[in-house]
């Protein structure tokens, strides 16, 4: 009997960064990849050898030039990326330490959105979820 071998799960981590705007509301940054021309939360897949954590606080600087801490966890996602593969994303609640928010290799233009208008940016229903259980924590 010959065992089909099981497809390897993309791992990948990223952050949900969140700080007080004007008149105190709270906001969300998103990044826009113009290789996907999509709105997400920042997120990338794990080095070898790197923690999810590790991972989530890495391509968060990446891609936004803003280095954070960690909060609490977010619910995961999981869904087949472009090329088919099955993929998973840890998310963690995220506070802005030090940097400036600027585009980068990845990402042209970022955007620090009200949760409300961050809504209905986003172009993935995953990343929706993930902002729908931050903001049920944040309120």
């Amino acid at each position: 009997m010959e065992l089909s071998a099981q497809e390897e799960t993309v791992q990948a981590a990223g952050g949900v960064v969140s700080r007080r705007g004007p008149g105190g509301v709270l906001e969300v940054l998103l990044v826009h990849r113009p290789r996907y021309d999509d709105w997400t939360i920042p997120k990338g897949k794990l080095e070898p050898g790197e923690t999810h954590e590790q991972a989530a606080r890495r391509e968060v600087l990446e891609e936004t030039g803003v280095e954070c801490e960690l909060g609490r966890e977010l619910p995961s996602t999981s869904y087949r990326d472009r090329k088919g593969r099955p993929k998973t994303v840890r998310y963690w609640a995220m506070r802005p330490l030090a940097g400036e928010a600027v585009p980068s290799r990845e990402v042209d233009e970022l955007r620090w959105a009200p949760l409300e208008e961050a809504a209905t940016l986003l172009t993935h229903d995953h990343d929706g979820e993930v902002l729908r259980a931050f903001a049920k924590s944040e309120a």
